[in-house]
């Protein structure tokens, strides 16, 4: 299956430093928001923040292009204590949306250590595997490795960055299933809280792995 599989998918929409108000609101009424970055490539003190993409339950997809840390709105909805924020792999976004929009983003949830509490049959834990397996779809990943700080961003660009949170939500809520079935709930949640500690230690300069003797 491909992405035109993808249910809600509606025209993503494209702002310049920040959300705008009714969009900000529209987010903030909601329980969870899915949300990746884009950047320049993956040194954090290099290669900066260029797009922030977001998503909700009913697939409305905006993206922010990073022109500074002033953007009162997105920084708020990051911050708010009653959005859950859903990451694929938020170790690394967590971190750089710390580094470029001085945010300490809370609470959150994680596919990817979700996926690794689960699926322990396999150490195949990208987000193309997950959708694969969980969701049927093949996300087309070509865009993955580009230029994201063009002015001009492509259509298959967009395309790209909005299928990637798209597909968060239905991840998480079978990933959910699959965590209560297994009576991992609880750790899952304890992990997920630690995350922000675990990338401000990365942003230190401490390993991850400090328990180690």
């Amino acid at each position: 299956m491909k992405t035109e599989t993808i249910e809600n998918k509606q025209k993503p929409l494209l702002f310049d430093g920040d959300l705008p108000d009714d969009i900000f609101r529209k987010y903030m009424a909601k329980s969870v928001i899915a949300i990746d970055t884009e950047t320049r490539g993956l040194n954090l003190h290099r290669d900066r923040l260029c797009l922030t993409q977001l998503c909700d339950e009913d697939g409305l997809v905006a993206f922010v292009r990073y022109t500074g840390p002033d953007a009162p709105n997105l920084r708020k909805l990051l911050e708010s204590k009653d959005v859950m924020k859903l990451f694929h792999y938020g170790r690394f976004d967590i971190s750089v949306m710390k580094h470029y929009l001085h945010v300490d983003v809370r609470p959150v949830w994680c596919t990817k250590i979700a996926s690794k509490l689960i699926r322990t049959y396999t150490d195949r834990h990208s987000l193309k595997d997950l959708v694969r397996e969980l969701l049927g779809i093949e996300l087309d990943k070509s865009d993955q490795s580009s230029d994201w700080a063009r002015t001009d961003l492509s259509d298959s660009q967009l395309e790209y960055a909005a299928n990637d949170v798209r597909v968060l939500i239905p991840i998480q809520r079978r990933f959910q299933e699959l965590l209560e079935r297994e009576n991992l709930t609880d750790l899952a949640e304890r992990l997920f809280q630690f995350l922000p500690t675990a990338c401000e230690l990365d942003s230190r300069g401490w390993d991850i792995n400090i328990y180690s003797h």
